[in-house]
C-alpha cells in the first residue's frame, strides 16, 4: 500500500517515525519468512566464522512486507554500518563511487529499488561487487587517465518489488537471491499484537483478530491500519480497541472485511463493468481509474492475484468469478471477450 492511501502529509510523517520504531531489531525479532530467516542466519553464522564480509543479497517481492528491515538485521547482526540508497537517487556514475569509497570493510551498502539503476550506474557497479575494485577516469581526451581503485570487502543488498526489470548481469552478481511473501494470518496477529505493545495500545483478541486479517498480508499495511484504528479509538471509543470498535473504524477508512480498499474494488469493478470481465490491458485500466500503471502492478495487483480475484493472461487482466461474488455482481460463465486495443 502506497505511503499517501491512508493519511494525511503531516500523520504520514509521524507514521514514519514511528514504522522506524516497529521495525524488528534482530533476526529473533523479525515475525514469519521463516526460509528467508533461517538461509540468512546460517549466512551470517558462516560469515562471522571466516571473518569475511558476507555475499551479496537481493531481497524481492510486494511492498511493505521486510526487505529494508532485513537488511538493518542483517547490518546489526554483522555489527557493520549500512549505507543506504535507492536505485533513482545514483544518477551518475560519480554518485555511486562517492558511496563506495565510504565504505570499510564488510559494511552493507542497500539500493532500494535496484531495478530502476541507470545503465551507466549498473555497469560501473559490477566490477565493484565482482572484483572489489573502481575504475575511476579522470581528466579527458587523450590526458585522460584511468585509475585502479581497490576496495575494501563491502556487501550489496537489493531490494527490488520488480525482479523481472533487473538484467540478467547484475541478477547473477547477487550470490544470495529471496522472495518475500505475503504473512499468514497467524503471522499478522502476532505482529498486530507485538506492535500494539509497542505503542502502548490496549486491544483485545477481537480487534487483533479484525485488524490483521484486514491487513493484506503485509505488517506495514498492518501497523498503518492499527494506528488510525488506535485514534479512533482514542476519539470515539473509551481507547480500548475491540472487535466491534475496529470494524468501524475500518468501515471508515473503506477497509472491507478482506482488507480491500477503494482502489482495489475499483480496479475489478472496471475490469467487470467497464470491460465484460477481461481481458484487459493493465494499460487501459489504469486510464480508466486515473491512476499509474506501476501502481496498480506493483502495490494493488499482488494481493488480488492471491486471492484470486483476477487472472493474469497473454491478452490482458481477468477478473475471476471469486471477484464477482466479492462484489455481489452475478457471475455468468460466458464472458464477452472484448478485443485489446
Amino acid at each position: 500500500m502506497s505511503d499517501e492511501r491512508l493519511a494525511s502529509p503531516k500523520v504520514r510523517e509521524e507514521d514514519k517515525v514511528q514504522e522506524t520504531t516497529l521495525r524488528p531489531r534482530s533476526l529473533d525479532e523479525f515475525i514469519g519468512q521463516t526460509k528467508a530467516k533461517d538461509d540468512i542466519r546460517i549466512l551470517l553464522e558462516a560469515a562471522k566464522a571466516r571473518g569475511d564480509a558476507l555475499d551479496h543479497v537481493l531481497f524481492y517481492g510486494p511492498p511493505g512486507l521486510g526487505k529494508t528491515t532485513l537488511a538493518h538485521i542483517v547490518a546489526r547482526e554483522m555489527a557493520v554500518r549500512i549505507t543506504v540508497t535507492s536505485g533513482p537517487a545514483l544518477e551518475r556514475a560519480g554518485d555511486l563511487a562517492a558511496i563506495i569509497t565510504n565504505l570499510g570493510q564488510g559494511d552493507i551498502l542497500f539500493i532500494d529499488e535496484v531495478h530502476r539503476l541507470s545503465r551507466v550506474v549498473e555497469e560501473r557497479l559490477y566490477p565493484a561487487m565482482e572484483d572489489y575494485a573502481l575504475d575511476i577516469v579522470i581528466g579527458k581526451g587523450p590526458s585522460a587517465k584511468t585509475i585502479h581503485l581497490p576496495l575494501p570487502r563491502f556487501t550489496v543488498v537489493g531490494a527490488t518489488t520488480r525482479i523481472a526489470l533487473l538484467t540478467a548481469p547484475l541478477r547473477e552478481r547477487f550470490g544470495v537471491v529471496h522472495r518475500l511473501d505475503f504473512y499468514n494470518h497467524e503471522e499478522m496477529r502476532n505482529i498486530v499484537t507485538r506492535s500494539a505493545e509497542l505503542l502502548d495500545v490496549r486491544i483485545d483478541q477481537g480487534g487483533v483478530e479484525e485488524v490483521s486479517r484486514r491487513a493484506r498480508g503485509t505488517p506495514r499495511v498492518a501497523n498503518r491500519l492499527l494506528r488510525r484504528v488506535r485514534d479512533y479509538a482514542q476519539v470515539r471509543a473509551d481507547g480500548v480497541i475491540t472487535q466491534e470498535v475496529a470494524r468501524e473504524a475500518l468501515r471508515m477508512l473503506e477497509i472491507d472485511a478482506l482488507g480491500l480498499d477503494e482502489i482495489d474494488r475499483r480496479v475489478i469493478a472496471t475490469i467487470i463493468q467497464k470491460f465484460g470481465g477481461g481481458p484487459v490491458g493493465l494499460e487501459t485500466i489504469a486510464a480508466s481509474i486515473c491512476e499509474e500503471a506501476d501502481t496498480i502492478m506493483d502495490v494493488y495487483e499482488p494481493y488480488l492475484l492471491q486471492l484470486g480475484f483476477i487472472d493474469r493472461t497473454p491478452r490482458g487482466r481477468v477478473a475471476t468469478k471469486l471477484a464477482y461474488g466479492h462484489l455481489g455482481i452475478p457471475y455468468e460463465k460466458e464472458q464477452p471477450q472484448p478485443r485489446l486495443l
